[in-house]
């Protein structure tokens, strides 16, 4: 019903929404600068923390970049952990998360994230009290990565990087009359900005990095000893699922590979059924990792997923080093 507010701004709801977002914008104004002049405590960590987050809605493609951080932060001698709220889990409390956690519980990304990092994920509500549950268990730790929490600011950080979309400032509302947690701004105060895709304006013109998100061999999610590549699903009825922010990155993503398919689109975090799959007929079902990570106690021979993998200037991550240096 928002989303449709969203797309159609003469709507007699989307203008009772844009009051609504000044108010949002003021609330939102009002506690980052209590954080900023300690009327509200903000909390340091003994170790350096990387924010990996976003100033809009899901779909920015952040849990790529933390993956892709993980690797270049171990390549450098470090060992790095991950904190995340779990979004579209249940658990509140500060919880280990392991390749056998169940997505419903501790959600999506945190699962997916321990999946391909092999690093400590923890998972809660309360970053700074899973920060210390975190490296009370993993005292060699030396530097945590949050999953989201820009705009966390009860968490001291080191480093600071939004993930944007090119079109990040076509609408500039704020919630609930558009989709920014904050104002276009904030890109400005940023240690770093990662464009998905084409060039962003936005954030300062030295700080803006660009990322395209890479993949062209998919695995059997029955049995993830197969692969295959597009080609191997020509003259066959394909079908595409994605329960991510922005499905149609993902099919965009397939139809570059050559595949001519049907997508089938579902909220983000969507947690699936056996029965939901087995409704969508075709000789092959592909889907992101990330549904992947749902969909694995029900896994049919006809599953098929597609990783991708993030692929950032390199300069990011001498920016990082040379901060976490003075740290």
């Amino acid at each position: 019903m928002i989303q449709n507010a969203w797309r159609q701004k003469d709507a007699f709801f989307y203008l009772v929404l844009v009051p609504l977002s000044w108010l949002f914008a003021a609330i939102t104004a009002f506690r980052r600068w209590a954080y900023q002049h300690g009327i509200l405590k903000s909390y340091a960590l003994p170790v350096p923390v990387i924010v990996v987050g976003n100033i809009n809605l899901g779909g920015s493609g952040k849990t790529p970049v933390v993956i892709w951080l993980v690797e270049q932060l171990k390549q450098h001698g470090f060992k790095p952990a991950v904190i995340s709220r779990g979004y579209g889990g249940s658990v509140s409390s500060a919880t280990n998360v392991n390749t056998n956690s169940q997505a419903g519980i501790v959600g999506d990304e945190p699962v997916l994230i321990v999946n391909r990092s092999q690093c400590p994920v923890w998972v809660g509500a309360d970053r700074v009290q899973v920060a210390a549950g975190l490296l009370k268990a993993h005292p060699e730790c030396n530097v945590i990565i949050s999953d989201d929490g820009l705009q966390h600011y009860r968490m001291k950080r080191d480093i600071e990087i939004a993930v944007v979309d090119a079109d990040v400032g076509n609408d500039a509302r704020l919630l609930p009359a558009g989709q920014l947690r904050e104002p276009i701004e904030r890109l400005n105060t940023v240690d770093a900005v990662i464009c998905n895709g084409q060039n962003s304006t936005h954030g300062n013109v030295d700080s803006v990095y660009q990322m395209q998100l890479v993949g062209q061999q998919f695995y059997n999610l029955a049995d993830s000893n197969l692969t295959a590549t597009a080609t191997d699903f020509k003259q066959k009825s394909v079908k595409a699922l994605a329960g991510i922010g922005k499905p149609e990155r993902f099919f965009e993503h397939l139809r570059k590979l050559g595949l001519i398919f049907t997508g089938v689109s579902f909220d983000d975090h969507h947690a699936f059924t056996a029965q939901e799959l087995a409704k969508i007929d075709g000789d092959v079902l592909i889907m992101t990792e990330k549904d992947a990570v749902k969909c694995k106690p029900f896994a049919q021979p006809h599953h098929w997923v597609l990783p991708v993998e993030a692929q950032i200037d390199t300069q990011l991550m001498t920016l990082i080093l040379n901060k976490l240096a003075k740290r």
